[in-house]
């Protein structure tokens, strides 16, 4: 698995990481099942503290895109390559709205309109 950082990106360290293990998942790099590389191969690759990358790897945790086992590492959970890229297109969605002036609650309420 290739990772790269955008040194012009403003985004926090550990979302560009988070970011660039979803791309990787969503393009076929690694798939459900997949192990990654330890966080401290990950850090040393992308030249940040393995304290970001252990930040962004909790964080796709939490999103359910992958999943922490003891003694096996860390893994692609199943449907992650569609999670990420639904998660992806919601970060955009909100960014969007963000900057036509709608709040997250606006949006909330747009989507619970629709039938």
């Amino acid at each position: 698995m290739l990772l790269r950082l955008n040194t012009a990106d403003t985004r926090p360290l550990h979302e560009q990481v988070a970011g660039a293990i979803r791309r990787a998942i969503a393009e076929g790099e690694c798939g459900p099942g997949d192990r990654l590389p330890p966080a401290r191969d990950l850090a040393q690759a992308l030249g940040v503290n393995v304290n970001t990358v252990l930040r962004g790897l909790r964080a796709l945790r939490d999103e359910g895109v992958l999943e922490f086992r003891r003694g096996r590492g860390v893994t692609v959970a199943d449907g992650a390559d569609e999670r990420s890229e639904l998660l992806s297109l919601v970060r955009d969605l909100v960014a969007d709205a963000a900057r036509l002036g709608y709040s997250r609650s606006d949006l909330i309420e747009m989507i619970r309109g629709m039938k």
